[in-house]
């Protein structure tokens, strides 16, 4: 699944002299977070969770409107959000969720400097619905939002493709409000990850007044209303976001009242934070790839040091209908050139593991390196050469020097230019081409992308939910608006979507490793270069959990300074 911005520290001299020096004893004021985990320079794009496409908007998105199901942050199994339970109808095309009831709207007023209940025209406090709900699910796949999730949420609900591509009204859509705190949703056809869809933000209640009152701005303080853990305190835009605990969240099964008096997200790049985090001012940040060794190696950094798994998949992107990419065995031979074990030992140096396909192990019906080895694709010059060869007779090439310049596109983020760098001097070195870097700006990158895929670009995903659907059918199925590569495979498309409806995990599993033979070798349509971990700097009173989903529980995390 952004240009550095000074550190905007939050209030009272004596609190940011005290965060400065790394110490703030307990009488000295509220529990007040400050972190870098997930946020990159720049700004976030939006926080409307209809639209909210990045991993830095998810994070905001997740703790202020958590869905219906949620995903242990821990495990990645998907447990109640909301929603107490659910049951699903015999021929599992229908789930029917019962919500906690009477959870309050709320809104932060800063005339007052509190959170308070939203409520309606008669004065009473307004709770989520069953009704919010239904109407989330219709704005999202309502044409008019241009959601770019859509295509998830569409399969997991009946007419939602129809009403995704503006054939039906929203209204058609095949989710009811039984009652106040029952939502069913009928799906076109069995699916056993639907639950895990059915909670994702753009599939979460949302407010209909405050979008009606604020239009456009309906997402900035004084217009919006949420109802997670935290609630929105501030957005000052290309610096930072700040929430403050909600008083009124009942506490869920899984999901705990927050025990921190504010979070505050900084947009910084990764060596942005990591200089504020030696300068005192940051509590928690990732670290960059440049400076890990430095970190590794320190006596006191190696101490708040901790490192992890995350369910992402880092990877090239081909444009397979751009001359010359467009030939698989020119791709091939870029993919096989591709020492990734070096990279991740002499470059990354996070624990990242070399990748031999794009579903990332671990995920539901994902395979495994244990239970296929020999899958996929690796580091083989010999190999390499000989799809080069062959790439020039079919481009009916007599030599290397006739094709047209190679490009490698990439972020201008930390870390990532020396890995295609890297990567830049294998290609030189075992296939003889000299490939261009353009460094790109990290803010519209992913955009620009979308939008006009360049030749060769660096890119990554990240489950949304914990089922290898999610990588092989959600982005390259396609159809899928996510196959930036335009990469089409008859054989692939039928194998994603047998194992997508099937209900024996063993064949699942066996599909899916067919279609990444597909996908990485056969075609390259796509290089896998590692499967992600987490790498991240934590202060020593800060007491947390660890994610391997990506977002972060703030609600379960503390301070202890005085200690």
């Amino acid at each position: 699944m952004k240009v550095s911005k000074l550190v905007r520290l939050l209030g009272l001299s004596l609190i940011v002299l005290a965060l400065s020096a790394g110490v703030v004893t307990a009488q000295d004021g509220p529990k007040v977070l400050h972190t870098g985990i997930g946020m990159v320079g720049g700004d976030l794009n939006t926080i409307d969770p209809a639209v909210s496409e990045v991993a830095g908007e998810h994070q905001i998105t997740t703790l202020l409107w958590p869905g219906v199901t949620v995903q242990d942050e821990e495990t990645g199994e998907v447990v109640p959000g909301i929603a107490t339970d659910w049951e699903v109808s015999e021929d599992g095309l229908t789930y029917t969720y019962n919500l906690v009831q009477e959870i309050p709207w709320v809104r932060y007023n800063a005339e007052t400097g509190e959170v308070e209940q939203v409520l309606d025209e008669d004065g009473n406090p307004r709770y989520v619905t069953a009704h919010d709900i239904v109407y989330g699910w219709r704005r999202t796949l309502d044409p008019e939002t241009a959601s770019p999730y859509a295509y998830v949420l569409q399969v997991v609900v009946q007419n939602g493709a129809e009403v995704a591509a503006g054939e039906l009204p929203p209204e058609e859509l095949g989710i009811v409000a039984v009652d106040d705190y029952t939502v069913q949703i009928t799906l076109p056809e069995p699916l056993g990850f639907a639950p895990g869809i059915h909670g994702l933000w753009m599939a979460t209640a949302q407010p209909a007044w405050s979008i009606e009152e604020g239009g456009d701005l309906w997402t900035e303080p004084e217009y919006i209303s949420t109802y997670g853990s935290f609630a929105l305190k501030e957005w000052a835009h290309d610096e930072s976001i700040t929430l403050i605990k909600n008083p009124f969240w009942p506490g869920t099964e899984h999901i705990q009242p927050a025990i921190l008096d504010e979070v505050v997200f900084h947009f910084l790049d990764q060596q942005t934070q990591f200089a504020e985090f030696l300068a005192g001012t940051l509590d928690a940040i990732d670290v960059p790839l440049e400076e890990l060794e430095r970190v590794q190696t320190d006596p006191e950094l190696s101490q708040m040091y901790s490192s992890g798994a995350r369910m992402c998949t880092y990877y090239l992107g081909f444009d397979n209908t751009e001359y010359p990419v467009n030939n698989a065995n020119l791709r091939r031979a870029l993919s096989l050139a591709i020492d990734r074990v070096s990279l991740v030992e002499n470059v990354t140096r996070g624990g990242q593991i070399p990748a031999q396909w794009f579903s990332r192990p671990g995920l539901n019906a994902a395979p495994t390196l244990e239970t296929h080895p020999d899958l996929g694709i690796w580091y083989d010059p010999e190999a390499a050469q000989e799809s080069l060869q062959a790439a020039l007779d079919e481009l009916g090439l007599s030599s290397i020097d006739e094709l047209p310049p190679l490009t490698l596109s990439f972020n201008a983020q930390s870390g990532h230019e020396a890995i295609m760098q890297a990567i830049q001097q294998m290609w030189r070195d075992e296939l003889g081409l000299d490939v261009q870097l353009n460094a790109m700006d990290s803010t519209t990158y992913f955009s620009v992308v979308s939008q006009d895929a360049p030749m060769i670009w660096r890119t990554g995903w990240c489950q949304d939910y914990p089922d290898a659907n999610n990588f092989l059918y959600d982005v390259l199925h396609s159809k899928s608006t996510q196959n930036d590569p335009g990469f089409s495979n008859a054989e692939y498309d039928a194998l994603v979507e047998r194992a997508r409806v099937s209900t024996d995990p063993d064949e699942r599993l066996e599909l899916y490793a067919q279609a990444e033979e597909i996908l990485v070798d056969q075609e390259a349509a796509i290089a896998p270069i590692y499967w992600y971990t987490t790498n991240q700097l934590t202060r020593p009173y800060v007491e947390r959990t660890y994610s391997i989903i990506g977002d972060q529980a703030y609600n379960e995390w503390d301070i202890h300074r005085d200690e």
